[in-house]
Formats: C-alpha cells, sequence, structure tokens
C-alpha cells in the first residue's frame, strides 16, 4: 500500500466527463489499496474568465477580492471531482485550501505556502476517505484566501504531498510523460522513464513547460517523488512504463540517487522569442553589473544569457545579455534613460533569437559535451551568438531560423533518437 497525492490540471477536468475520466484514475488506486488525497486545478479556461471579470468590474481593484473572485474556479471542480467519486462508491468530500489548512504569506495574487497542517487530511486518508483539495490556494495570516499565482495547483500538490509523507505526487496532465525533447520538432523524442529533480529543474526553465518551475524547486527540497502521466490513458488499461514492461507509466522525476544509468544528456530544449542587446564601451568600474541589471530588474525585466568581455586596456568592458522579444523594446528604453548612472559609449541589439540547450547530469563527469555540442551545430552550418554553462547544462543562442534544425541535429548527435536514450 502507497500514499500517493493525485493532481489533475485544467484540461484534465475541462468537463464534467473528463472529471468522470480522471476520477476513475483515482478509483484505480483506491481499488489497488493505496491511499489517495486528490488536488484539482480549475477547468480549463475557467480562470482566465474569473480574472476577465474582475478586470471588467474594475481595473483597479482589490487584491484581496481579486482572489476571493479567482480561488472560486477550484471550488467548483474540487466539488464536482467529490460528488463524481462519491457515486463511484468512494467516500470523498471536498477541502477549500483554508479548510484544510494550506497557510501563506499575504502576497495575494502570488502568495507562498508557508505551511500546511496535515492532521485532517491525515485522519481521512487513514480511514480510507479521498479528500478533494482546491489547488491554486490558501489562506492568509489575515484569514483571507489566497492564490498563488502562475503553476500555484503542481505547487500546492507537490506542497501537499510533502505535508501528508506521500510517497509519490501523480501530475496528471495532457501529455505521457517527460520527452527527450518536444515531440513536435523531432518525432523521433523518446519518453524518458526517469529524470532527476536538477535536470528537470533545468528543463523547466529552458522552455519544457511539462512542469512549472515552483513545484519541481519545492519537489527537490522535500524530496517528494513526482509522477508525469496522462489524464486520457485508459484508466483500466494494463499500467506499463515506457520500455513497455509492467510498471508504472509516466516518467517519475525524482533523487538523482535513484537512477541507476545516467545519460550524458538526458533532453534538449527549445525557448524562440530571445533578443539579444549589448553595452558597448561600458567603464569598468566597481558595481557597474549591478547597476545595469538592478535597472532592469527595477522595472519587472527578465535577464537570462550574460556575457562579458573585457577590452585590452582593462578600462572598458562589452556587456552583452538576453531578455525575451517582448521586453526588448522596454528594455532599450529602461537601458537608455538611465544613461546618466551607466556609462557606456553605445547600445545594440536584435530580436528573433532562440536558445537551445543540452541537459544532463552525467555531464558532471564527462568532458567535452560543450565542444562536441559546438561541432555538431558547427556540421550544419549554424552560427552560436552568446554561450553559457552550469554543472549539467549548455546553452547557446542561435538565429531562430536554424532553432529546429538545431534540436534535431544535436538530438541524433548524442543518440537521444534511439529507443533505449
Amino acid at each position: 500500500m502507497a500514499r500517493i497525492v493525485v493532481k489533475f490540471g485544467g484540461t484534465s477536468v475541462a468537463t464534467v466527463e473528463r472529471i468522470r475520466q480522471a476520477a476513475r484514475h483515482v478509483k484505480r488506486e483506491v481499488d489497488a489499496g493505496n491511499e489517495v488525497a486528490v488536488v484539482v486545478s480549475a477547468m480549463s479556461g475557467k480562470t482566465n474568465e474569473l480574472v476577465g471579470w474582475v478586470n471588467e468590474a474594475s481595473p483597479l481593484h482589490d487584491a484581496r477580492e481579486y482572489d476571493a473572485v479567482v480561488a472560486s474556479g477550484e471550488q467548483v471542480t474540487a466539488g464536482l471531482m467529490a460528488i463524481v467519486l462519491s457515486e463511484m462508491g468512494i467516500q470523498s468530500r471536498s477541502f477549500a485550501g483554508w479548510q484544510v489548512p494550506i497557510h501563506t504569506d499575504d502576497s495575494h495574487g502570488a502568495a507562498r505556502i508557508t505551511e500546511i497542517d496535515p492532521t485532517e487530511l491525515d485522519k481521512r486518508m487513514t480511514s480510507g476517505w479521498v479528500p478533494v483539495i482546491t489547488g491554486f490556494q490558501g489562506v492568509s495570516p489575515h484569514g483571507r484566501v489566497t492564490t498563488l499565482g502562475r503553476g500555484g495547483s503542481d505547487t500546492s500538490a507537490v506542497a501537499v504531498a510533502a505535508a501528508v509523507k506521500a510517497d509519490r505526487c501523480d501530475i496528471y496532465t495532457d501529455v505521457d510523460g517527460v520527452y527527450t525533447t518536444d515531440p513536435r520538432i523531432v518525432p523521433k523524442a523518446q519518453r524518458l522513464t526517469k529524470i532527476s529533480f536538477e535536470e528537470m529543474l533545468e528543463m523547466a526553465s529552458l522552455g519544457a513547460k511539462v512542469l512549472m518551475i515552483r513545484s519541481v524547486e519545492m519537489a527537490m527540497a522535500h524530496k517528494v517523488r513526482l509522477l508525469v502521466r496522462s489524464t486520457f490513458d485508459d484508466p483500466d488499461a494494463p499500467q506499463l512504463a515506457p520500455d513497455g514492461t509492467p510498471g508504472v507509466p509516466g516518467t517519475l522525476v525524482c533523487d538523482e540517487d535513484e537512477i541507476m544509468e545516467k545519460q550524458i544528456v538526458s533532453g534538449v530544449t527549445l525557448a524562440k522569442a530571445e533578443a539579444k542587446i549589448t553595452l558597448r564601451d561600458v567603464k569598468d568600474n566597481p558595481g557597474v553589473a549591478a547597476a545595469i541589471f538592478g535597472t532592469l530588474a527595477d522595472q519587472g525585466i527578465i535577464v537570462d544569457m550574460i556575457v562579458q568581455n573585457i577590452a585590452d586596456d582593462g578600462a572598458t568592458t562589452d556587456i552583452t545579455f538576453t531578455v525575451p522579444d517582448s521586453e526588448y523594446d522596454k528594455a532599450i528604453k529602461t537601458l537608455k534613460d538611465a544613461g546618466d548612472r551607466i556609462e557606456y559609449a553605445r547600445i545594440s541589439g536584435s530580436k528573433g533569437g532562440a536558445k537551445v540547450s543540452v541537459v544532463g547530469v552525467g555531464m558532471r563527469s564527462h568532458a567535452g559535451v560543450a565542444s562536441s555540442m559546438f561541432k555538431a551545430l558547427a556540421d550544419k552550418g549554424i552560427n552560436i551568438q552568446l554561450i553559457t554553462t552550469s554543472e549539467i547544462k549548455t546553452s547557446v543562442l542561435i538565429d531562430e531560423q536554424y532553432a529546429e534544425l538545431a534540436v534535431r541535429a544535436l538530438h541524433t548527435y548524442y543518440g537521444l533518437d534511439k529507443k533505449d536514450a
């Protein structure tokens, strides 16, 4: 017997019929003797509709009332899921975030979970009930409903799993696992049986949209094993691992120690619409980088890749960095307006770049991964504009027109096309 928290995203609960399909997955786990808790998102599109109503009521609204309205989407889904499970003969009841309770800070619209009291959930699960918990929300120190912001339901599920000491947290979504790259770009992309927290964190931050970064960070911190699997698989079909053998479907995100065979490269990611900005002949004084990137941060502009080159005389430097295409014009204006505080000769840049990355924990113990990546791209005639590296990833900025060619080339070069990759 295992204790499992299962989470269903918006597309998985978009209609009552889909809620029934999701409930069949829950019933399978209950019938297997497992203790189960469910965390649900709002029905697909419902949160956007609620946000639209708030903005229509008043563009300058009270954030506390915004949360009161927007949090109602998950409450509808939780109630419907509990009704469907009860109809299937499973003892169930819904819990709003404040009823658990899921305590958060007071940052309405982007609250962070501070503590979960597992007492009531523990009692229900031990006695065979299935609690259905609203994702994306909690309660502030002042007793007001709060919402957690983007990716909040995944974060809720991981936090609940940590609080009740679950054996794993199953994230049901519209894909059947984590792939070596986007299958729409590379049809030969393979579904991974296991991937480490660190690899998943890098892939999520580099453009893979299977899991939200906050949820992976929390899972890594609390050692909560995640299982990414599809709601749309037949709940009554034999449970098969990605290699076709009997086991748990989907991709397990776990501690690196659980992975016996570590691939040098586990995945290739792509993030398009990256803009490049270069500040030329910046006065190389202490604090200049802090001034540049602090100014951008004050405007909420997210900077990604950063490269600095010192001139021969040591007096000036060129600083190049990337921002999303959508932030390019704002970033240029911000830096020009700050010219009296940041001494530089000129500013240049361009939109339309793409960041391609290779990720793998095996890179720690294998030399030459970066150089082999550069060779694979050179063989296809692809020019590299910027390079950044970490212990388990290498990223390059290239022209967007070559992005998919680069992904396909690297996926093949590192042997990820093969079934046993």
